[in-house]
């Protein structure tokens, strides 16, 4: 399905900013697809600055300290994920909701800073063990993401009805987490390779439904869609490097 605006009769420069990208003017589309992305290489700069701003101001003992009382439970990871959820649900609720822009920026940022924060002892343990994997996780993950968004733009595939399969596969992976924690058994590399291949899903479903479903001026909700996908990618690469390492 092409999205040329000549498919609705309703595209015109009034209706340009109250409608979905794929009805809207070429010139608006293009304005949102502008905004969104550069919201999201904002977003991901920023998560990147504040990731080296803890690692610079916060001495490496305190931060292994910490890593060491929050890995002494199995419960305390799986207080961090759940506090995780609420965080994200919270700020994708603020973004999309019709509130002012203020608001959607807060849940965007709220967002970014969750992730940032969450991100620690993962990065803290992949530079302890394997140091050359965060950057190597980092350029494939980027690599990968420029891939299937090329794809779905060139393709033009409406890819919005994966929503409830992805929703089923994401609930299905924190059940696993959950007795992953309760019950004290690793997930191994092939379940680092299923997260990614969802990651991508996910991409490819966010990168449609944010031109299908996602008006012209929801561009702050829609990077925060897309920036989700990211962080999500390059969790599970690094992880994936970091288990190949230790094997």
């Amino acid at each position: 399905m092409s999205y040329a605006s000549d498919e609705n009769p309703y595209a015109t420069p009034a209706y340009a900013e109250n409608q979905a990208a794929l009805w809207a003017t070429e010139d608006a589309r293009a304005a949102f697809v502008r905004n969104t992305y550069l919201h999201l290489f904002g977003a991901i700069g920023l998560f990147v600055a504040i990731e080296a701003a803890i690692f610079a101001i916060v001495p490496a003992e305190t931060l292994d300290g910490i890593i060491r009382m929050l890995f002494s439970s199995r419960f305390g990871w799986l207080g961090v994920i759940l506090a995780m959820t609420a965080v994200s649900w919270v700020a994708n609720w603020w973004a999309l909701s019709g509130a002012s822009k203020a608001t959607q920026y807060f849940g965007l940022l709220l967002y970014v800073v969750a992730e940032a924060v969450i991100f620690v002892p993962l990065l803290y343990i992949a530079n302890t063990v394997a140091p050359q994997a965060i950057p190597a996780a980092g350029v494939l993950t980027m690599v990968v993401f420029g891939g299937l968004t090329v794809l779905v733009f060139v393709t033009k595939a409406d890819l919005t009805s994966w929503g409830k399969y992805l929703w089923a596969a994401g609930l299905g992976s924190i059940g696993v987490i959950i007795a992953a924690m309760i019950f004290g058994f690793q997930l191994g590399i092939w379940f680092s390779g299923l997260m990614i291949v969802i990651a991508s899903m996910y991409i490819l479903y966010n990168t449609s439904n944010v031109m299908r479903n996602y008006r012209t001026d929801q561009y702050v909700a829609a990077s925060l869609a897309l920036f989700a996908s990211v962080a999500l990618l390059f969790w599970y690469i690094l992880q994936l490097f970091m288990q190949f390492r230790r094997n």
